[in-house]
């Protein structure tokens, strides 16, 4: 009965377009999610910082950082989509072995620990004064330390990220299609702070006080967001070791 919905002449198109549908819901959930990592601390927080920094060259400061964090996340994207068989070739048996998963465990102990050093309530408590983050304004190795820095301590937390590279690691798409795809995910993850330096050059006056707020609200809650982050990433990794070692 179903089969009659399709005429003969066009049973072809059929899974044509279903291809065709399924590489534009793909592509949408892919914007979707880089649109979440464009909130992130690393791609808005401190590109705000740098757009109210003093200086006549914010706007390079700005964009060599940028282009830093765009770079370093598309070269991770693409050592992720290329599974580092090389590396596991290599590496293998000796990262697979008990005394590796030992130094994950305790590494990971380790950066949950240091996470509460990191929390305002913790410190508070014990009279310390709360941990505030600013990032340093330089020149262009600077930005560009301070892009690999953001990159870094943000990456194995970026849960979108993962997720996007995971969708096109088992969409099947071949080199030449996920290339440019993850580029312009990147591109569409540093959109926002661009955004925002064409719309201060057009209207300075009126959106310096917004960003002032802005930039107070995240300095309020940085502290906050570094030590859940250094929480997160220790307990992953202490609970895949304890797994294979006590379990």
């Amino acid at each position: 009965m179903y089969a009659r919905l399709s005429p003969p002449e066009e049973a072809g198109t059929g899974p044509v377009q279903h291809d065709f549908l399924m590489t534009i819901a793909l592509l949408l959930t892919l914007a979707a999610l880089a649109v979440v990592d464009s909130t992130s601390f690393g791609t808005l927080g401190i590109p705000v910082y740098l757009l109210l920094s003093s200086g006549r060259s914010r706007a390079s400061r700005l964009l060599i950082y940028l282009a830093t964090v765009a770079v370093f996340y598309f070269l991770v994207g693409v050592a992720l989509m290329l599974g580092l068989t090389a590396a596991m070739d290599a590496f293998g048996d000796a990262l697979n072995s008990r005394p590796a998963y030992m130094v994950q465990l305790a590494l990971g102990v380790g950066l949950f620990a240091l996470s509460y050093r990191f929390d305002p309530k913790w410190r508070a408590k014990r009279g310390k004064p709360e941990r505030t983050f600013k990032p340093r304004v330089g020149g262009p190795r600077a930005m560009v330390l301070l892009g690999l820095t953001a990159g870094v301590l943000e990456v194995a937390t970026m849960v979108p990220y993962l997720a996007a590279i995971g969708m096109m690691t088992s969409s099947g798409l071949v080199v030449a299609q996920w290339v440019p795809v993850l580029a312009g995910y990147v591109l569409i993850m540093i959109l926002p702070p661009l955004a925002l330096m064409g719309l201060r050059g057009v209207a300075g006056a009126w959106l310096e006080p917004k960003l002032e707020r802005l930039r107070a609200w995240m300095t309020k809650h940085s502290a906050s967001m570094v030590s859940w982050t250094l929480a997160i990433v220790g307990f992953l990794l202490a609970r895949d070791a304890a797994v294979y070692l006590f379990w």
